[in-house]
Parts: C-alpha cells; structure tokens; sequence
C-alpha cells in the first residue's frame, strides 16, 4: 500500500510539471544602449530562441545608472522564466562594490543561466 501512494505520488508531481514553456513571449532586457555589443549579441542570439523555442523574444533596452535600471526591472520581475537579463561583469561583480546600497542583489535575487 504505501509503495502505491509513493507511485501516486511521484505521477502527480509529473504530471504538474509537464507544463508547456514558453506559453508567452519572453522579454530579454538588455541594461545598454541600443548598439553596444551587448545589444548587437542580444539581438543575434533572439531570434535562434525564438526559432528554437516556438515562441517571440522580445529585445528591450534600458540604459543608465551603469546598468542598475535594466537589472533592477528584472529583479523586481516575477521569477517565472519570461524576463532574462544580459548581464555581464558590471552588474554582477563591479556595481555592488561601487553603489551602495543596491535595489538589486545579484548573489540572491536570480539565478544564472548560460551555455
């Protein structure tokens, strides 16, 4: 009896994560100006997600503050996979060193995703 509803169980938590993704467009915020090789990267590599992935991939850009606008849109975004940020050295590794306090934590507010 028990080894059933471990089965059961284990089904059911199957079952809820066979959950098709994306199911909307996902929005990649670049913290730079358009142009910038961050940018350019962005928009290279979108439309290979997009293919990819079935889904749009939406490029927007937010400059200023030395990245920290663009990241904190992110930050404060629902942590559901559909707002990635291009970051790079400055928002993770210079910024909270030069900026205190920080609307952001990069060590705890997202987790890293790369390839």
């Amino acid at each position: 009896m028990r080894r059933r509803a471990f089965l059961l169980v284990g089904l059911l938590a199957v079952a809820a994560q066979a959950q098709d993704f994306p199911t909307k467009p996902i929005r990649m915020v670049v913290p730079y100006a358009p142009g910038g090789l961050p940018d350019t990267m962005t928009r290279i590599i979108g439309p290979k997600m997009s293919e990819a992935l079935g889904q749009q991939i939406v490029v927007e850009n937010r400059p200023g503050a030395g990245g920290i606008s663009g990241t904190e849109i992110v930050a404060r975004s629902p942590a559901d996979g559909y707002t990635l940020l291009i970051a790079d050295v400055g928002q993770l590794a210079i910024n909270p060193h030069l900026f205190k306090p920080l609307p952001y934590d990069p060590l705890k507010d997202r987790c890293p995703m790369t390839r």
